[in-house]
């Protein structure tokens, strides 16, 4: 069997079209599902490789969507980037839409970075994660007009723009309920300062369910501390840890703190769970490997990307269309780093 150089001999080999082989390469809904399947096999079994120049010369688009990742130094891997960066690949390269990172130096300014991404014309449309309050990233995109979609959002009833989140607030009102069962009557919360709704959603849940109990008996210690400051981690921690009224019951805003806690707590001497109680939220590969097991909320990381990379190309084909928005409810993943309160 020979080779497919061009569009051409793949069409003259299946007895159709340019135009329809193109358009079922590019999985055009118009074109039976059969014939896309028969192409698709066809364009394998012959080696043709689409020209991508050629494509977007044709379509006026780039066949890539973008990604700015924020570069925080040497050493200062992101677990939740690693996999969210993954599922990303993986729903664009089903679409056969390639992914572009865009990184943006430390120092540098992710606005500038995401004007030249939009400008130059190398993406069709973009990617946000951990979404801020009145993020400036939002209204530069919607006031070019440009497609997009936000991990994360402002507010529930928010129909400006596309987005897919999950529920923390529910997630940490169904913690602190867990834990509240269990006999635990102090309470740590470990968080972040960064403006991030995620950051802010889920410390509205404990806060709300905290105060609907009503419990004069219940206490509550709130640290926080900058994401990528070593230094100022270990200090909350250590608010934390080695106060006079110690918490028996600890909810993180994400995995990577709760691992970092019940670290500094076994170099205390204290034992998880019988001393300290230890919540988290993300379930990154590492929840499962500590030990204990870190209890956690499942976030679906890789499969939200994936969604999130189908609803970007359903953007880009239909701009007009209104947006769509998902909530989603992270499951608990009940493993061993939580048990009932302390006897006095």
């Amino acid at each position: 069997m020979s080779k497919a150089h061009s569009l051409s001999d793949l069409a003259r080999h299946l007895g159709l079209s340019p135009a329809t082989v193109s358009r079922a390469l590019a999985q055009h809904e118009a074109i039976a599902l059969k014939t896309r399947k028969r192409v698709a096999k066809a364009a394998q079994d012959l080696g043709y490789v689409p020209n991508r120049a050629a494509q977007a010369l044709a379509s006026g688009r780039s066949g890539y969507a973008g990604f700015l990742l924020p570069l925080r130094g040497r050493g200062l891997a992101d677990p939740f980037l690693g996999e969210f960066v993954s599922g990303l690949t993986e729903g664009f390269a089903a679409k056969g839409v390639e992914l572009l990172l865009s990184a943006v130096p430390r120092e540098g300014s992710e606005l500038h970075q995401l004007e030249s991404l939009v400008t130059s014309g190398r993406v069709d449309g973009i990617v946000l994660s951990r979404i801020e309050q009145d993020d400036p990233r939002v209204a530069r995109l919607q006031a070019r007009g440009f497609p997009f979609v936000a991990h994360g959002r402002n507010g529930a009833d928010d129909t400006s723009y596309s987005w897919l989140d999950t529920d923390g607030r529910a997630a940490f009102a169904e913690a602190f309920e867990l834990l509240y069962d269990l006999g635990h009557r102090r309470f740590g919360l470990l968080s972040i300062d960064d403006p991030l709704t995620f950051r802010i959603l889920r410390e509205d849940g404990l806060r709300n369910a905290f105060d609907a109990k009503g419990d004069p008996g219940l206490s509550l210690c709130h640290v926080s501390c900058a994401r990528y400051d070593p230094e100022g981690r270990a200090r909350a921690i250590s608010t934390l840890l080695d106060g006079p009224d110690r918490p028996t019951a600890v909810l993180a805003v994400a995995d990577g703190l709760a691992i970092e806690l019940m670290a500094a707590a076994h170099a205390r001497g204290l034992s998880i769970p019988e001393d300290l109680s230890v919540i988290g939220f993300d379930n990154i590969p590492a929840a499962a490997h500590v030990t204990p097991g870190l209890t956690t909320f499942d976030a679906r990381i890789a499969d939200c990307a994936s969604e999130l990379a189908a609803m970007l190309l359903a953007r880009i084909a239909a701009p007009d269309q209104p947006h769509a928005s998902r909530l989603l409810t992270p499951q608990l993943v009940l493993r061993h780093s939580h048990g009932p309160a302390p006897q006095a």
